[in-house]
C-alpha cells in the first residue's frame, strides 16, 4: 500500500508531542524530572492532629480542642488485662500483677490506680498512661508494653492490652508496610491483566513503567502539597491514591494504545499514526480526567479534614495520571517503534478494527435487532440488585472495623465480661465551667452509671463518665443525648469520647451527602453537556450511571451480610463509593459515545453506534476489568472500610462495563436514534 501521511498541521500539538524530532524531550524529561522529585523531595510530612478524622465544628470535636489544653493532653491510655487460663485469678497472682503495676509505673507508664479484680474473679485491669507523642510513638510504647506483660504474667494468667492506645497501635499496625504491599500487588495485578489484553511479552511494560513512576511521583506531589497547605490526611490516603492513579492511568494508556494501533493499521508513518491516535484519543481522556478531578475536590466541603485531604490527593494523582497518558506515553510508544507490538505487529493495511466482525460487532448487531428488549431486561437485572440498597444501615463499632481480630479489640471484648460497660474508654465532658456543677448535671443525665473527676488546669476540666449501656448501644446514645441536654449552656462544655464521637461521625457523614451528592452528580451532568453539546445523551448517561452505582450497593449489602458477615457500612463509604463509581463510570460511557459520535458524523448515529461499540468494546471492558482488579486489591489491607469501599467499586465497574456501557447505553441510543443526539446533529 502506498505511504500515507497525515495532515500534522490539523493537530499541532499531537504533532510536537509524537514528532520525530521532539519525542524524545516529552518522552525522559518529564520521567527525568519525576524521578529527581521523587529522590530529592520525597513524601511530604506533617504531624498528625488530634482531630484529623473528626467532623469540623461538631460537640466531640469541640471537645477534643478544648481537651488540648488540660495537662498531658498528649497522652492516652491503654489498659491491660490479665484474665484467669482456669477457673479464678488467686490472691498470690493478684500480689504478683501489683508488683507488675509498680514495674509499669517505673517504664515511664505507671497505673491510675490499684489492680482491679472482677467481681467474677476471672479477670483483673490495671490502666496505664502511654506517653505522648505520634502515632508511631504510642503504637512503640504499646509493643513495649506487651512484651513485658508477656515476660511478667504470674503462671496460670494471660496480659492482653487494650484500650484507645492499643486501639490506635493496632490501626497503625494495619498500615505498616501496607502502602508497599499495596503498590506491589496492584502492580502485579495490573503487569498480568495489560500481558492478557495485549498478548505481547513486551508492550506491557511501557504503560507499566510510565503508570508506575506516575503513581510513585502523584504520591509525593499530592502530599507535598497538603504539607504545604496543612490539609489534613492519614494513611489510607496514600493507598487509595495510587489505586486510583494505577486505575485511571492503565484506562488511558489502554485507550490510547487501541487508537494507536488502528492507525498504525492505515498510516505507514508511527510518528504520523500517533499524532492522529492521540489527537482522537485526548478529548475522550481529557473529558474524562476533567469529570473525575472536579468530582474529587467536591470532597474539599467535607466536614472531615481527612476527607477533604484525599479529594484533594486524589484530584492531583488524576491530573499527573493524564499528563503521563497523554505525554509521557504516546512518546514513549513512537521511539520504540511498531515492533513493540510483538508478535501481533499491526501492518499497513489490514482491516481497522471497527470494520472487523469480532464478538463486540455481534454484540452489537443482537441489540440493535431488539434494543426494546435488552434495555427492559437489562433495567429489570439493576432495579433486581438495586433491592438491597433498601436495607443498608451505616455505622460500625470500633470492634468492627478490622477484617482481622487485633489484640486490642479481642481483649476489650473479653473485658466486658467481666467489668462493666464503658469503664474502661469513659465518655469525656470538657468544660470550663465549674466542674461540681457540670458533674450535677452530668449526674442527672439518664443512662449515666457513675461520674469521676478527670485532670484540670488551665480553666479546664475533664468528668470521665461512664455509662450503664454498653458501647455501640442505642441506650449509650440516648444517654450522650441526654448528657449533652443536661449540660447545655452550662459555659463551654462539651462531650466526647468514643461514643460520642460515633454520633458524630454519623451527623457529620450524613451532611456530606447532603450537600456532596448532589454537587457531584451537577457537575458530572455539566461536563457531559458541554463535551456531548447536547441535552438528551448526557441525561442518559448519567441516569445509567445513578442505575449502577444503587445496583452495585444493593448487590454489595447482599454480600457483606451474607459471606462476609459485616453488620453495617462504614460512615464515609457510600459518599466514597458514589465519587468513584460516578465520576469514574461515566468515564466508559465518554470512551463510548465520543467514539460514537466520531462515527455518526459519516455513517448516523445507528450505525455510529454500533461501530463504536465494536471499535471500543474490547478496551473498554478490558479497562474496567483492570479497574475493578485493582480497586479489588484494597482488601488487601484489614481495614473493613477499606474492603467495603473496594468490593463495592469492583462490583459497579464490572456491572457498569458489562452490562451497562455493553447493552443498555447502546440499547437506549439506538431507540432514540437521531434524538440521543438532541440538539446536536451529528448524523451524516
Amino acid at each position: 500500500m502506498p505511504h500515507q501521511r497525515s495532515d500534522q498541521a490539523t493537530h499541532p500539538v499531537t504533532s510536537v508531542v509524537a514528532g520525530r524530532r521532539t519525542a524524545w524531550l516529552f518522552a525522559f524529561l518529564p520521567l527525568v524530572a519525576a524521578v529527581l522529585g521523587m529522590v530529592l523531595l520525597g513524601e511530604g510530612e506533617r504531624a498528625q492532629q488530634p482531630t484529623d478524622q473528626t467532623p469540623r465544628g461538631l460537640d466531640s470535636t469541640l471537645a477534643t480542642e478544648l481537651e488540648q489544653r488540660l495537662p498531658d493532653e498528649g497522652s492516652d491510655t491503654a489498659v491491660v488485662v490479665w484474665t484467669a487460663d482456669e477457673g479464678t485469678i488467686d490472691r498470690g497472682a493478684v500480689g504478683e500483677l501489683r508488683s507488675v503495676a509498680e514495674d509499669l509505673d517505673a517504664l515511664g507508664g505507671g497505673p491510675e490506680g490499684p489492680v482491679s479484680v472482677a467481681e467474677d474473679g476471672t479477670a483483673a485491669i490495671a490502666i496505664v498512661q502511654v506517653g505522648s507523642g505520634s502515632a508511631s510513638d504510642v503504637a512503640a510504647e504499646v509493643e513495649d508494653l506487651r512484651d513485658r506483660l508477656d515476660e511478667a504474667a504470674p503462671d496460670g494468667t494471660t496480659a492482653q492490652v487494650t484500650g484507645p492506645a492499643a486501639v490506635q497501635a493496632d490501626l497503625a499496625a494495619v498500615f505498616d508496610g501496607a502502602n508497599f504491599r499495596l503498590l506491589a500487588v496492584t502492580a502485579a495485578v495490573v503487569a498480568l491483566l495489560l500481558v492478557i489484553t495485549y498478548r505481547s511479552p513486551v508492550l506491557w511494560i511501557v504503560p507499566l513503567l510510565v503508570v508506575g513512576i506516575a503513581d510513585r511521583f502523584s504520591a509525593v506531589a499530592s502530599t507535598q502539597v497538603m504539607a504545604a497547605l496543612d490539609v489534613a490526611w492519614d494513611e489510607s490516603t496514600v493507598g487509595i491514591l495510587s489505586v486510583l492513579v494505577f486505575g485511571a492511568g492503565t484506562n488511558y494508556a489502554l485507550l490510547l494504545i487501541s487508537r494507536y494501533r488502528d492507525e498504525l493499521r492505515h498510516v505507514e508513518d508511527r510518528y504520523d499514526a500517533m499524532a492522529k491516535a492521540l489527537a482522537r484519543t485526548a478529548e475522550a481522556v481529557l473529558a474524562s480526567a476533567t469529570t473525575v478531578v472536579l468530582g474529587l475536590l467536591t470532597l474539599l466541603l467535607s466536614v472531615v479534614p481527612t476527607t477533604r485531604g484525599l479529594g484533594l490527593a486524589c484530584a492531583i494523582g488524576i491530573v499527573v495520571a493524564a499528563f503521563f497518558a497523554l505525554v509521557v506515553l504516546p512518546a514513549v510508544l513512537v521511539l520504540c517503534g511498531r515492533w513493540i507490538f510483538w508478535p501481533q505487529v499491526p501492518r499497513t493495511g489490514q482491516a481497522a478494527l471497527v470494520d472487523t466482525n469480532t464478538f463486540w460487532h455481534r454484540i452489537g448487531s443482537r441489540v440493535a435487532r431488539r434494543p426494546a428488549a435488552f434495555a427492559t431486561g437489562t433495567v429489570a437485572v439493576l432495579a433486581v440488585l438495586t433491592v438491597g440498597l433498601f436495607g443498608i444501615s451505616t455505622g460500625l463499632d470500633q470492634d468492627e472495623q478490622f477484617l482481622d481480630e487485633p489484640e486490642a479489640i479481642s481483649a476489650s471484648t473479653r473485658l466486658a465480661e467481666s467489668f462493666p460497660a464503658g469503664l474502661t474508654d469513659p465518655t469525656r465532658v470538657i468544660t470550663t465551667a465549674d466542674p461540681r456543677e457540670v458533674a450535677q448535671a452530668v449526674e442527672g443525665a439518664s443512662g449515666v452509671a457513675s461520674v469521676r473527676p478527670g485532670p484540670e488546669g488551665d480553666g479546664v476540666a475533664q468528668l470521665d463518665v461512664v455509662l450503664e449501656g454498653a458501647p455501640g448501644s442505642a441506650e449509650a446514645e440516648d444517654a450522650i443525648a441526654s448528657i449533652r441536654e443536661e449540660v447545655d449552656g452550662l459555659g463551654d462544655t462539651h462531650v466526647g469520647g468514643t461514643e460520642a464521637s460515633a454520633i458524630d461521625a454519623r451527623e457529620g457523614a450524613a451532611r456530606d451527602r447532603l450537600v456532596i451528592l448532589p454537587l457531584i452528580l451537577g457537575l458530572v451532568l455539566g461536563a457531559l453537556l458541554l463535551l456531548l453539546r447536547s441535552v438528551v445523551a448526557p441525561l442518559v448517561l448519567v441516569a445509567t450511571v445513578l442505575a449502577t452505582y444503587a445496583a452495585s450497593m444493593g448487590a454489595a449489602w447482599w454480600l457483606f451480610t451474607g459471606p462476609l458477615g459485616f453488620s453495617a457500612l462504614d460512615e464515609s463509604v457510600p459518599l466514597l463509593a458514589f465519587l468513584f463509581l460516578v465520576a469514574l463510570g461515566v468515564d466508559y460511557n465518554i470512551f463510548l459515545v465520543t467514539r460514537a459520535r466520531e462515527e455518526a458524523r459519516e455513517h448516523g448515529s445507528r450505525d455510529g453506534m454500533l461501530r463504536a461499540l465494536t471499535a471500543t468494546g474490547g478496551v473498554i471492558t478490558s479497562a474496567g476489568i483492570l479497574l475493578a482488579a485493582v480497586f479489588a486489591v484494597l482488601g488487601v489491607l484489614p481495614l473493613v472500610v477499606l474492603a467495603q469501599l473496594g468490593t463495592i467499586i469492583c462490583i459497579g465497574v464490572l456491572l457498569d462495563t458489562l452490562i451497562v456501557r455493553t447493552v443498555l447505553v447502546p440499547a437506549a441510543a439506538l431507540l432514540l436514534g437521531d434524538r440521543f443526539w438532541w440538539p446536536r446533529k451529528v448524523s451524516a
